[in-house]
């Protein structure tokens, strides 16, 4: 089982304040035309890091939200003294469970991957995701997933899986950066700017988000004193997810 954290994410990275002035440059997301939002996200927490304003936005709008999580997150803590693979999965499941009753949404439906072999099943997540669309999709869907060029095996697969699902369907594709913002500069060429759209999002949204955020505990703060059981996502990490600004590439 491969570990989540593949980027060194305790080390500093780029800053916020760099990636700040980046996103007030790039145009602002129309949201003309949506009217149901679906989200896929590789592990639970990663539906409310990238994308947890817009879920909140399109609840306070009366449309649709259905939440997808590929794998239940049980190998980000390898090692763990505290939590076996099995056990954090099942916290985690219930932390992204919390975290939507926080956003205003069903509970996220489990296609229960493991956690770092995504690309080895990717062919069965495409189908299991275009499944879903062909319930939800609709004119007016959106589909929000993680970007395919992100940093991390399990994001790049997920992109990659619903992209496929979506070609050929209605479905307006949205892909969000969680991991690039920790290893990529502005400048990096594989950062494509010119796809790039910012949504503003209103203080209620960002406060929903934070509140949702706050609910994976596991990821946040330390299970234990041990080594294996520290956070994942550090106050640095978290200054990134929760301003009043999200990112996609269109």
């Amino acid at each position: 089982m491969v570990a989540e954290p593949l980027i060194d994410l305790a080390a500093l990275g780029t800053p916020e304040r760099t990636w700040a002035r980046w996103r007030q440059r790039r145009p602002e997301l129309s949201l003309t035309g949506w009217r149901h939002l679906i989200v896929v996200a590789p592990h639970p927490d990663d539906e409310v890091l990238g994308v947890g304003g817009l879920i909140a936005l399109a609840r306070s709008r009366g449309l649709p939200v259905t939440v997808v999580t590929v794998t239940d997150g049980e190998a980000s803590h390898p090692g763990s003294p505290t939590c076996s693979p099995s056990e954090l999965g099942d916290l985690r499941v219930q932390e992204s469970r919390r975290a939507a009753q926080e956003l205003n949404v069903d509970a996220p439906i489990r296609l229960g991957i493991g956690d770092g072999r995504v690309a080895a099943d990717e062919a069965a997540v495409t189908d299991a995701l275009s499944d879903i669309l062909t319930r939800c999709g609709h004119t007016g869907a959106w589909c929000a997933t993680t970007w395919r060029r992100d940093g991390h095996p399990d994001h790049e697969a997920v992109g990659r899986a619903t992209a496929a699902a979506c070609a050929g369907t209605a479905t307006r594709l949205l892909e969000f950066p969680v991991r690039m913002w920790h290893w990529a500069t502005p400048e990096h060429p594989v950062v494509p700017a010119s796809r790039a759209r910012t949504l503003t999002l209103p203080g209620s949204a960002v406060d929903a988000k934070v509140r949702a955020l706050a609910q994976f505990r596991s990821q946040i703060l330390p299970m234990s004193d041990d080594p294996a059981d520290q956070p994942i996502l550090s106050p640095t990490v978290l200054d990134r997810f929760t301003g009043n600004t999200e990112t996609f590439f269109v």
